[in-house]
């Protein structure tokens, strides 16, 4: 029952991300990455928007609070290390800002994007 439950959960999930990718898309974000798993984290979407790059967690909730809060500070820890290690291999985004999004999925209702979600307690290093 657990694996079944398992893989339910990872269908739901991979159905945000797209559901999340789609929303971005027709706010003219350009997706870069989709599902990015790096030895140091995981990164749902990595976006541009002109001289922005949007880290992007996605959440699928049954109430907006619910999304807002489901990161913790612990997880926007790990997508800040997996951020800085991919942005340092991305030397043609050398010059572009970058930010942590949540994108909340919730039911029958269009997804609703948190700009700059989260910010580290240090400014990260730009590269």
């Amino acid at each position: 029952m657990a694996e079944a439950s398992r893989k339910a959960a990872e269908r739901r999930g991979r159905r945000a991300e797209a559901m999340a990718a789609l929303w971005l898309r027709l706010k003219f974000y350009r997706i870069l990455e989709t599902r990015l798993r790096l030895p140091v984290g995981e990164i749902d979407l990595i976006a541009r928007r002109g001289n922005t790059v949007a880290f992007i967690e996605v959440k699928a909730r049954n109430t907006r609070h619910a999304a807002e809060t489901a990161v913790t500070s612990k997880a926007w820890q790990r997508i800040n290390r997996a951020a800085e290690s991919w942005m340092a291999g991305q030397t043609h985004l050398s010059g572009c800002d970058w930010r942590f999004d949540l994108v909340a999925i919730l039911p029958h209702h269009l997804p609703i994007h948190f700009r700059n979600h989260w910010r580290p307690h240090f400014a990260p290093t730009r590269f």
